[in-house]
This record gives structure tokens, C-alpha cells and sequence, in this order.
């Protein structure tokens, strides 16, 4: 058995890993094999979800018990898995794919990221009615792409408790790239919770799941390393904004656990390889919530896709990989021993873990989690140290309720604390991307439903994020994305959309502008037209965000070779922008990918 780390900062943790470890096998009641199986069998459960191929599919629902903590539970799977079998397919051909409901609830399936005809994207309530109890619908379209995607349920809270399976489409051309091994890595989040109480509790309790706010000892360590009036004015901007530094994760370990390929950090998921052989890990994360910092001690990792799209390959020690991306890496272990593929939580609560290695008898050790990371100016959308200067009684006389930004300096921003290795300074200004114009924000975004407003939102595509920021490591940002070819749209949009990411955290309200989508108007696109959508974040949360049906086409600072995307992450208090060609008639859900955010967090699009 591998070393195996604890979470370090609390005792309700470290007993829940234990008993995952009593556990052993906890995955193996969803993948068909009860606790007794053997050897052979529990092997073969730690390489992953079986594989199916072809142009035709049968996928059915139905509860299934598992067992991911020492408790039993029900999960949504589909064809008695979870993870969902890996659907195999090629560009070009005609797929069908027949999906029965065995299940006492409706239900459906988004194909995530795959361009096709709006009826078949499978969002209830807007391309289909959903698949009845006791009903099948068999969807139907063309692989017009290649590379690696994902598929889940977009009914309820059933993603979150075992719904979502890996897709990968192989190319017709020759990839501009070799490997000999091909493995997906598919990261989630469990909870032994039924997820509409996990809901509950954050409309009750937004911190609820935080067990990261300071103690008496870590509150003298820093009057002991800033001096106390500097300790004091800081503490008071939080407590007067009623927010908290450490506000990294709305739900956290202390509730989830953190699966690679469906398989639990007790025994780790395992892929094998022999010595030179160059190994292709496609990362996905199928997370209802949780962000990921990955990294594979010892090796370097060459990053060649992104969402399913070829790059130009970036090496890197450690990527983020926010809720529903995808990132392809290559890999070449020069050496007869295992590796550890780790991947903590972005709030280090906990992690999900793997190994790589030549012999399932060889372990590696488990690297210990990062120092949980704390929030700063920046991620606010301020300046680094712009408010020291401040006084207790200035913090006060602000509307905390709906924070007035422009009264900081948030033009400029600290560069320092970037993790600037080998990129181009892109974050202080507009770089050949985005929109120069002034942050404006509509009516609807002022009263009590939104409780911070970015004025001087920047944008960050050179900072790898809050935890991440000079840790000594080469970390992926969104400025080394390069499209591998040349962007096939050219043009410059014809107009720009503002759309703010607002909410209040005390309260548990997410929305758009400050509208909640059960109040919303569509978004209206003219087919054809390229739009500019900047997306503001007005809020302490990263928000992945997942137009569907159309690319998003990041804007990184080369018009020539922009990085194609199916979900964009937005920063705290940042701002982004990206290029939309509204080829594809129909109604399109347009969302957050956060599953407790999504119910406010979302539009409808129409292209006509």
C-alpha cells in the first residue's frame, strides 16, 4: 500500500480519509465487484471505467448501490457504473445512442462541448423534454471534432451523485503528436449527502462546509509577522464586507471525496506503462463543485489540448483544471518506478490521486497537499495592497452591501505575485484582447441580492490563481493557450455583450447582471454574426462558465491562433473576453458549470 497523506489542518478530515482507507475498495460495488473480489479483480477496478466503441450505443439509468466512504449509498449510474463507461467514437461517422430511463425520475444527457443539432443536446426545458421513467430517447447526431469530452445527466443534482461518463472522438487526420499509452483521467466529487441538503445547508449557512477560518494561534502568527494595526485593517475589510479570505469553496472535503476514475484516495486509480514509452493522459473534470491543481511529481507534463482542441504544446509542472474543462498531456517516464498523479482540491481539503507505474506491485508516495490558500486584494479585483493605507472607520463608511470599488485603486495590479515564468506580461492591460471600455453596471445589479461589485475588474490570464502564485512550480495560465492552426473566423466582432457574474454569498444567490435566470430574458444572437462576450465576475468565486453549442474562442492576445474553448473560467474579481460565431440555430443553455450555482447562474440563448 502507497504512503498515504492526510489532510493537515482538521481532525474531521483526517477521520474521513481513515475510514476510506478501512474501506479499501469502495468503488467497486459501482464497478460490479463486492469488497470479497480478488486480486485480479480489484486490479483491474483501479484502471478505470470499461470502454465502449463504436457508432451505436445503449446507455441505461438506474440506481445503483456504491460504497466510496465505509457507508452504503445510491448513486445515478448509467449502465450500473461510475464513473459511465468511456464512449469511444471516430469524426466523422453517424452516432446513435439509445438512452433508457430505469429510474423512478426524469432524466437526460448533455454531450459537453460536442457541436451538434440543438435537439439533441439533451438540457430539459430547452432542446428536449427530457427521458421519462420507463421511456427511452435515442439521440442522433454527427462527430463533426475530434478529442476528449464528457457526457452527464442535465436533470436535478444527478451529475453530482454519479452521472457523467468521459467521451473521446479519435481524429480522422494523423494527430500532430506521438504516444503509446492513452488514458482518461476523470476527476469528480462524491458526497455520502443527498445534494438537495447540501443545497439547504449553503442557503442556511454559506460557509457551512468551511472548516478553514483562522484560530486564536494563526491570529497572533500574523499580528506577529504584519504588526498590528496593519493585522487589525485587514481584518476589519473582511469582517465590514462580512467576507472571509479563506472563502475558497462554497462545499469542501469535509463533506466530499475526491475520485480519479471513480476510485478513492485509499487505493488510487493505476495506469501502466513501460520505461520511454510516451503516455497521453486526458484530464477531465466531472466535478460537481471542486477546481483541481494537478501535477505528477517528477515529471514534466506537455500540454497539447484544450476542451478537446489542439494547442501548441506547452510544457508545465501543474495545471488548475476548473469544473468541466479538459486538458490533454503527454508524459515520457524515463525511469522503472511509480509516479504519483495527484490532484488536490483548489481549497486543499482534500485530493484525488493515481499512479503511474511500470508494475502494479511498485506504489509511489503521496506528495503532501499545498498550504491552504488565502484570498488577497487582487482577488477581490483590487490592487495588491491598494486599501493598507485605510483606516478601520474609511472600511466602515463603504456599503459593504454593494461594495463601491471605484474608490480603490484597482487599475494596476501587483505582478508579483504571478507566476510569471516564461510568459508575457498580459494581465495589466488590454494586450491585443478584450474590451477597452469602461466597467458599467446595469440597475439590476445594485440591492440586496448582490454584494460586491467590480469596478476595475482586470484581466488575469498570466495568473494561475489563488494558491497557485509563486509556488516554485512552471503553472499552466490561460496566456499560454495558443490554437495549434490558424482561428478558421477572422473577422472582428460586430458588437460586444457585458454579462456580469453577480450573487450574494451570505445568502446563496447566484445570477447574471443580478438577475436570477427564473427572471431572465434569452440572450438573442443573429446566426452568422461574431459577437464579443465579457464576462465580469463580480464575486469571490471562480465561475467556470459553458456555453453550449457554439466555441468560445478565447481571447489570449494572437487574433491568429486563438485557443478554441467549451468552458471558460472567470477569475474573482477579474474579467475575460472571448469570440462567439453564432453558427448554430436553436436554443442553447448558457450557464455556470458550478452545480449549486447553475439555478440562478444561467441563460437561454437563441440563435435565429
Amino acid at each position: 500500500m502507497s504512503k498515504f497523506i492526510l489532510p493537515q489542518d482538521n481532525v474531521s478530515l483526517s477521520r474521513r480519509r481513515f475510514v476510506q482507507s478501512l474501506a479499501g475498495g469502495g468503488a467497486l460495488l459501482a464497478m460490479g465487484l463486492n469488497p470479497t473480489a480478488s486480486f485480479a479483480e480489484m486490479q483491474q477496478a483501479r484502471m478505470g471505467p470499461q470502454v465502449l466503441r463504436g457508432n451505436r450505443f445503449n446507455l441505461t439509468y438506474s440506481p445503483t448501490p456504491v460504497n466510496f466512504t465505509g457507508s452504503n449509498r445510491m448513486a445515478t449510474a448509467i449502465n450500473g457504473s461510475v464513473p459511465a463507461p468511456v464512449l469511444r467514437f471516430r469524426e466523422g461517422d453517424n452516432i446513435t445512442l439509445k438512452v433508457t430511463n430505469m429510474m423512478a425520475e426524469d432524466t437526460s444527457i448533455h454531450w459537453h462541448g460536442l457541436i451538434l443539432p440543438y435537439k439533441m443536446d439533451g438540457v430539459p426545458g430547452i432542446s428536449f423534454n427530457g427521458i421519462k421513467p420507463g421511456e427511452s430517447f435515442t439521440y442522433k447526431f454527427p462527430a463533426v471534432q475530434s478529442g476528449t469530452y464528457w457526457y452527464h445527466s442535465h436533470s436535478g443534482y444527478q451529475e453530482q451523485t454519479g452521472a457523467y461518463g468521459a467521451i473521446i472522438i479519435d481524429p480522422k487526420e494523423p494527430e500532430p503528436f506521438k504516444y503509446d499509452r492513452d488514458y482518461v483521467v476523470m476527476l469528480s466529487d462524491w458526497t455520502d449527502e443527498d445534494p438537495s441538503d447540501v443545497y439547504a445547508k449553503l442557503k442556511k449557512l454559506s460557509h457551512y462546509y468551511n472548516f478553514r477560518e483562522r484560530t486564536v494561534g494563526e491570529q497572533f502568527s500574523e499580528m506577529g509577522e504584519k504588526g498590528l494595526g496593519k493585522y487589525l485593517d485587514d481584518r476589519s475589510m473582511w469582517n465590514n464586507m462580512r467576507m472571509s479570505d479563506r472563502d475558497i469553496s462554497d462545499v469542501t472535503g469535509y463533506t466530499y471525496t475526491f475520485l480519479m476514475n471513480g476510485v478513492t484516495p485509499a487505493d488510487g486509480w493505476m495506469g501502466l506503462f513501460k520505461r520511454g514509452e510516451r503516455v497521453r493522459l486526458r484530464f477531465i473534470n466531472a466535478a460537481g463543485m471542486t477546481f483541481f491543481d494537478v501535477r505528477i511529481p517528477g515529471l514534466k507534463m506537455t500540454v497539447v489540448a484544450a476542451d478537446g482542441q489542439y494547442i501548441k504544446p506547452v510544457d508545465v509542472d501543474e495545471f488548475r483544471i476548473g469544473v468541466a474543462e479538459t486538458y490533454d498531456v503527454i508524459v515520457e517516464p524515463k525511469h522503472d518506478r511509480a509516479y504519483s498523479v495527484f490532484a488536490q482540491a483548489m481549497d486543499r481539503s482534500g485530493y484525488a490521486r493515481g499512479t503511474l507505474t511500470p508494475d502494479p506491485a511498485l506504489t509511489a508516495d503521496v506528495p503532501p497537499m499545498d498550504p491552504a490558500p488565502v484570498l488577497t486584494h487582487m482577488d477581490m479585483g483590487m490592487a495588491h495592497g491598494a486599501m493598507s493605507g485605510m483606516s478601520s472607520g474609511e472600511h466602515a463608511g463603504h456599503n459593504m452591501a454593494g461594495i463601491d470599488h471605484s474608490k480603490h485603486n484597482m487599475q494596476g495590479m501587483d505582478h508579483s505575485m504571478h507566476n510569471m515564468a516564461s510568459k508575457p506580461t498580459m494581465g495589466s492591460g488590454r494586450a491585443g484582447y478584450g474590451s477597452k471600455r469602461k466597467v458599467v453596471h446595469a440597475e439590476t445589479e445594485y440591492g440586496p441580492h448582490v454584494d460586491m461589485r467590480a469596478d476595475g475588474a482586470q484581466y488575469r490570464l498570466d495568473d494561475p490563481g489563488v494558491g497557485l502564485r509563486d509556488n516554485g512550480r512552471r503553472v499552466l495560465t490561460y496566456a499560454d493557450l495558443r490554437n495549434l492552426h490558424r482561428s478558421p473566423d477572422g473577422r472582428e466582432p460586430s458588437r460586444e455583450i457585458d454579462l456580469h457574474l453577480t450573487g450574494n454569498m451570505s445568502r446563496y444567490m447566484w445570477s447574471i447582471n443580478g438577475i436570477k435566470y427564473a427572471d431572465s430574458q434569452p440572450l438573442k444572437l443573429k446566426y452568422g454574426e461574431r459577437v464579443r462576450i465579457n464576462l465580469i465576475n463580480d464575486t469571490m468565486m471562480n465561475h467556470p462558465m459553458h456555453l453550449h453549442g457554439m466555441w468560445s474562442d478565447l481571447e489570449t492576445g494572437d487574433g491568429k491562433y486563438i485557443p478554441r474553448k467549451h468552458t471558460v473560467i472567470v477569475q474573482p474579481g477579474a474579467k475575460i473576453s472571448y469570440l462567439v460565431t453564432a453558427d448554430a440555430k436553436g436554443e442553447w443553455a448558457y450557464h455556470c458549470h458550478l452545480i449549486y450555482h447553475m439555478a440562478g447562474m444561467f441563460r437561454k440563448v437563441v440563435v435565429s
